[in-house]
């Protein structure tokens, strides 16, 4: 074991001296992820503080048609503009995001209690356009209501008879809980980091050292080759786990900068936060180390093995995305799946929900089992010489 520990304090020294290779290493995922979060937080407020102040400036067609209409949406705040000649044509090159047509029928309708037809013109793939088309129909539902309960009070009826259900919304979340929402993507973030943070050392001790041509020196000496390959295998792994420390930590820092309080969420991450998260992350550092190694020890090059790093990446996307666009329950066999559980025991530590201590051994065993075998694969690969020397 002492050839092992001697490449390892080898690696560390060359890596800590090399300023690139620090850099990707060490510090690129714990400075760019949490300041491109708190940006995005701001951002967020500012679009949605933007969002309710903006004034709604409405086209009406066919205004005449219904007065107290337009009387109402005037003083619900909205302002209303003159009748373009051509309402569709003037949404569809985006001059105004939503346009009101009252039809001719709407006095007649109105009249005999019916209900009165008017459109609503407007583009809903336009994703900006969504804010106005929501504030437009929410105040036509409004005076909708508002109507029939004084139709149904002129006829002597309760305006409660037409509501026979009341709902009532009884809300269980906690500030702390709905800080999910806002940290969705930090399984994401600290997946990504703990493949990048191995990705700059895999590649340069394998591939890397094979194209300085200093790699056949190095085995040459009377020391085990699974030893050597095992030595830079454990450095990438400690650099990816200090990655890993150096983002949480980061985020614990930029915390009281973001602007959570402002959408009713109470997040912090105390020193027993911190030390679940990472005892859960780790084990993907170890596994994302011996992946990146073996597959980098079959390139021949070092822009090989980039090519095969940028699909590599992918992988702990995966995951993560599913969780973003399908939000699941957390079950006990989904702890056996590496990647997976890491995402939903991220979530459940950051909502301090109870989770078994069988979930956290689960998931922690199984990733370890993978990335343990994927290290010793990777560590015996060094004794065929094919692979080493090419074709020689």
């Amino acid at each position: 074991m002492s050839g092992l520990l001697t490449v390892f304090r080898k690696e560390v020294r060359e890596n800590i001296r090399d300023r690139r290779a620090l850099f990707n290493s060490l510090l690129l995922g714990p400075l760019l992820f949490p300041l491109l979060f708190v940006g995005l937080m701001w951002f967020l407020q500012s679009a949605e503080k933007e969002r309710q102040e903006q004034v709604l400036e409405l086209p009406v067609v066919g205004a005449e048609h219904a007065p107290s209409l337009v009387r109402f949406l005037e003083q619900q705040g909205t302002v209303i503009q003159p009748e373009p000649d051509d309402p569709e044509d003037m949404v569809r090159r985006q001059e105004v995001q939503v346009i009101l047509r009252i039809l001719p029928e709407y006095p007649e309708q109105w009249r005999q209690g019916l209900p009165a037809p008017v459109e609503v013109i407007s583009d809903p793939s336009r994703q900006e356009s969504n804010a106005s088309i929501r504030k437009l129909k929410g105040m036509l539902s409004v005076y909708g209501r508002q109507t029939a309960a004084l139709r149904l009070q002129l006829r002597g009826v309760s305006p409660q008879l037409a509501a026979p259900v009341m709902i009532r919304d009884v809300d269980l979340s906690t500030p702390k809980s709905r800080a999910i929402l806002a940290v969705i993507f930090l399984p994401y973030v600290l997946m990504i980091t703990a493949f990048t943070g191995a990705t700059h050392l895999a590649m340069d001790t394998t591939a890397g050292e094979k194209e300085r041509k200093s790699l056949e020196p190095l085995l040459i000496n009377p020391v085990p080759r699974w030893q050597i390959m095992s030595g830079k295998m454990l450095t990438t792994m400690v650099f990816a786990m200090a990655s890993l420390a150096l983002t949480l930590v980061s985020f614990r820092i930029v915390l009281p900068y973001m602007p959570i309080g402002a959408f009713g969420m109470d997040l912090t991450l105390g020193l027993d936060t911190l030390l679940r998260i990472l005892l859960v992350i780790a084990p993907v550092a170890i596994l994302a180390a011996a992946l990146l190694t073996l597959l980098a020890s079959f390139a021949k090059s070092y822009r090989e093995a980039q090519s095969y790093m940028g699909l590599v990446i992918l992988i702990p996307m995966i995951p993560s995305l599913i969780f973003m666009a399908n939000p699941i329950k957390a079950e006990a066999w989904m702890m056996a799946v590496p990647l997976f559980s890491q995402n939903l025991l991220i979530g459940e530590i950051i909502r301090e929900e109870m989770v078994p201590a069988a979930w956290y051994g689960l998931s922690i065993v199984s990733t370890l089992a993978i990335g343990l075998a994927l290290a010793v694969m990777a560590a015996t690969l060094y004794n065929r010489p094919k692979l080493i020397f090419g074709s020689s």
